[in-house]
């Protein structure tokens, strides 16, 4: 019977007294299921990559890019297939020219507003009114001021649609061609660096553009300064969608190779925005053209009588 006697239950008393009296003791603790796990203290390189996973976007990159390609899921020859680039609606196109027009600094305006759901609604909408706001309002700036001068006779350059279309659309889409190549290049070289799919990087330069549009509306004043002062702020603000954008996927490459991105990047955007103000607005234009025109015939003419 004493072996019975030894199967017998015992109390223990509080775990902290016990553990004092016998500091060697190893104690099993028995969670309850219905009780939620206290949360531990990840490795110290963890808030690291927990930053750059939510400036990049990586812990939903997975799961976006599964429902992309189940809702892209039609062939490319099918109208289906492109339909769903302008599946969107104006609550979002909205929000995301106000992204576009107020840059959060730290944010990724990627992940903030464009991945979710990528389109070309918008960028398309947007190059193709800036296009005619650039045209319309360099005829405009044009026509005030050689306005009042006798020898200037108005005639509307229809051909400025023409060249700002071809200027946008190929800035608008040859660009993103090239930095989606340049980064799926150094992602094979560098396995830290996460690349921008080529319609998310079509739609961060479409929406950087809104910006151009009220102010090559307000370029229509013929003041040089005034200009001046409109572009350089536009293209701050633009400029920095574009910097803050791709900075976090190439800040992990070598550094003079992220730099040089960085700056390609914007000069190229500032050539855009300085070209259009220098070529549409600040042209010289043939504003004593039927007085010249006039010149030849009455030289022809004094040598006729003579």
């Amino acid at each position: 019977m004493a072996a019975v006697d030894d199967l017998r239950f015992e109390e223990f008393g509080d775990t902290a007294t016990s553990l004092a009296a016998n500091p060697d003791a190893t104690t099993i603790s028995i969670e309850d299921p219905g009780e939620t796990p206290k949360h531990q203290p990840g490795p110290p390189g963890g808030s690291r990559r927990e930053e750059d996973d939510e400036l990049l976007g990586n812990d939903d990159s997975d799961k976006t890019e599964l429902l992309a390609g189940q809702k892209k899921s039609s062939p490319f020859w099918t109208f289906e297939y492109y339909q769903t680039f302008f599946d969107v609606d104006t609550y979002q196109v909205f929000d995301r020219i106000k992204g576009s027009l107020l840059p959060i600094p730290g944010k990724n305006f990627v992940r903030l507003y464009i991945r979710s759901n990528p389109d070309l609604y918008g960028p398309f909408w947007i190059c193709a009114t800036l296009v005619f706001a650039i045209a319309i309002s360099g005829n405009l700036s044009n026509f005030l001021i050689h306005l009042g001068r006798k020898t200037y006779h108005y005639v509307p350059e229809f051909r400025k649609v023409s060249i700002a279309a071809t200027i946008i659309y190929a800035y608008a889409w040859l660009v993103p061609l090239a930095l989606w190549g340049f980064l799926a290049w150094r992602n094979s070289k560098v396995m830290n660096i996460v690349s921008y799919s080529f319609l998310e990087i079509v739609c961060v330069y479409g929406y950087s553009l809104f910006i151009y549009i009220p102010t090559a509306i307000l370029w229509i004043i013929p003041q040089k300064v005034v200009r001046w002062i409109l572009v350089t702020i536009a293209l701050g603000i633009s400029g920095s969608v574009l910097a803050m954008t791709f900075w976090p996927a190439v800040r992990e490459d070598n550094r003079r190779i992220a730099l040089a991105t960085i700056v390609t990047i914007v000069l190229l955007h500032m050539l855009l925005s300085v070209g259009c103000l220098a070529y549409f607005f600040d042209a010289p234009e043939m504003d004593h053209l039927p007085t010249s025109t006039a010149a030849p015939n009455q030289t022809v003419a004094a040598a006729k009588s003579s």
